[in-house]
Order: C-alpha cells, then structure tokens, then sequence
C-alpha cells in the first residue's frame, strides 16, 4: 500500500512497530533458517495452530469497522479498491465512506472477498476461508459487484478491469498479494493462488503466479496493513480475536525466502541480512529435498556461476556452467535416486548443500 498515512495508530504501536527490526513475540521460538518450502510449511503450521477463533460472517460487519479504520478519519473505513476523495459524485470509486453506511444499497459498503468465493477449490462459503478477515476488506457495493471473481492482472493506476481480468489499483496491489499468499498457506488446495492470478507462475511452484511476488515486492506494507495485522490477533475483544497473524504483512521478504522472484522489503534486518551482505549459503536453498522426482529447484539471490553435483561415491554426475535462471531460481534436472552434494559456485564464494532423491 503505497499511499502515504500521517497518522501512527497509537492503540498498536508497541506491537507493530517492534517488528522493524526483529519478529513480534508471536513468533517466539520459530525457526527462521528455514527457505522455500520448509518455511511455507512451518508457517503454515504456525498460523493455523494460533487461528483459535472461529469468526462468523455476521462478525466482519463489526470487525472490519476496526481493521480498517481510516487513519486520517476514524469516522470512516477504507475501500478495497477506491481511490478518489468521494467529491466526483460518483461513489463507486471513493476511497473512504462512513463505517456505519454498511449494506447492500448503492452508495454503501460490503464485504469484499478478496479471494474471490467461488473459485475456491470447494467455494470458500460463509465461515472458515469465506469469513477469514485477513482476507474480508470493506468495498463499495458497485465496485465489488464489477471486480465480481475476475482474476487479478497486471495493470497501472487506479483499479479497474483490464480486459477480462481485474486490477486492484497502485494502491492496494502490494495488500492483495499479500492476503492471497496467507490464503495459500492458511487454507491450501481450497485457495490456490493460480485460480485468482493471471499470467505465468514460477517455476519452482506452478500454483502461485509471479504477479503476486512482484506487487508484494514493489507495494510495500503500510501502517494500515500493519493495524489490522494486529486487530485480528491481539487487540479486538476476546470473541472476535482470530489470534493469528499474516506472515508476509510482518515481513514481505518472507515470501522471497519462499519462492523467489523480485526481492522484497525486508523488516526484519536484524535476523535476515540483505542481499548484498548474505553468504552464499544464506543466499541459496534447494527445495524440495528430499525429492520425489528427477529434478530440484535451487533458489538464490545471487547469480550462480557454477553448479555442480557430486554423488555419495566423490564422483561428479553433473557440472552446468552460467545457468540459467528464472526468477532466482535454477532447476537440476536428470537426478537419479540417491544422495548427492551440490556445489554451489559465486562471486569467489562456494557452498555445499546435502540433497536427497528418492
């Protein structure tokens, strides 16, 4: 969310704000050498074994006059979507709207699944995934309406269609990637990123497609995300308190650790370094391992120069000079079953990792 917001949200700040250079105490005891898809699966634990409420879909009407409070106005809640100051007259694009102007009329707002209902795989319904507020936003009536299940696309400027798929706006591009991928990991298979994001995926992960890293990597979180982040775990009433957090709001980069592609703002300098200071073996992860297939993905922030595979016999099975990359990411392909170490060559540095195949 790129738009700049004045005001501090002083009811959280000991708790967001904490995050600039370290985890919030919610994450006390996990294990932040993980990458690629160890680290989506211990994040996946975490925030499902901390969802300790069960919201209503009844209940958003109330929370959502809190998650989402207009910094700037505390009267009204922000739009998904809206861009506009509400003086055009037209109300389909204003920005923000009296919290309690809630409904189905035009001129009102609603409850906007971002993860659009019926592409879940099932639909996601009324409670569970379909209630999940990390997800739910306030929306105008005619805007939600027109973005309907359309997939999100590449796009420029304020939200709108972009042929048949659907642009979220400058401004709220970096928030969807970012609730599509908690959706990913919270609730799996039933909300596959592909089913609601057009263009080309990754190549280490067919099911998230690349627009989402890149819109997380060039949208950075604002202290909007961060208020809601915090509502839904902590701060609301007891009943209403969700109590868990959405990874890639606490630190974008995370998602970079997981997938790869455009390298996004890290939060946390004092656990991940940057690129530019990360050993090499900081830098890379192969995933996944052990693996079932012929092939491995590896990841790295820094251009490799050599790759080399040695079997458990000292012998060199593979050596791929200058490989090419996709996003930061390398494939190995033609692997046998059995245990290998894989060399891993730049920038003067060498790492080897330990890899197996079944």
């Amino acid at each position: 969310m790129k738009r700049i917001i004045n005001a501090l949200f002083i009811i959280v700040a000991a708790g967001v704000f904490a995050q600039a250079g370290a985890p919030a105490a919610y994450y006390n005891g996990f294990n932040w050498n993980l990458t690629g898809n160890a680290l989506k699966t211990a994040l996946t634990t975490k925030i499902t074994d901390t969802d300790v409420v069960d919201i209503s879909y009844s209940d958003l009407w109330t929370i959502l006059k809190f998650t989402d409070l207009n910094p700037q106005n505390s009267a009204q809640v922000l739009l998904m979507y809206g861009y506009e100051n509400g003086t055009d007259g037209m109300a389909f694009n204003d920005r923000a709207r009296d919290k309690n102007n809630d409904g189905g009329g035009a001129g009102q707002w609603n409850r906007e699944h971002v993860y659009a209902q019926s592409v879940g795989t099932p639909d996601l319904g009324q409670s569970g995934p379909g209630a999940d507020p990390h997800m739910l936003r306030p929306c105008d009536v005619t805007q939600n309406s027109a973005r309907g299940n359309r997939k999100f696309a590449s796009g420029s400027g304020n939200a709108g269609t972009t042929g048949q798929n659907w642009y979220p706006g400058d401004e709220w591009k970096g928030d969807v990637a970012r609730i599509i991928m908690y959706m990913y990991l919270r609730y799996g298979d039933q909300c596959l990123p592909v089913n609601i994001g057009a263009g080309s995926t990754i190549a280490s992960d067919s099911n998230m497609p690349q627009i989402f890293l890149q819109w997380n990597a060039e949208d950075p979180v604002s202290p909007f995300e961060d208020q809601r982040n915090t509502y839904i775990q902590v701060t609301a009433p007891a009943s209403l308190r969700q109590g868990n957090r959405n990874p890639f709001i606490d630190n974008p980069v995370l998602a970079t650790l997981i997938w790869g592609g455009p390298v996004a703002e890290n939060r946390w300098p004092n656990l991940f370094l940057s690129t530019e200071t990360r050993t090499l073996d900081e830098a890379t992860a192969i995933y996944p391992n052990p693996a079932k297939e012929n092939y491995v993905y590896v990841n790295a922030s820094i251009d490799l120069e050599t790759i080399e595979v040695i079997n458990i016999n000292g012998q060199l099975v593979q050596r791929i000079a200058r490989p090419t990359e996709v996003n930061d990411t390398y494939q190995i392909q033609n692997l046998t079953k059995g245990f290998y170490l894989v060399k891993l060559t730049a920038n003067g540095q060498t790492t080897t990792k330990k890899l197996l195949v079944n």
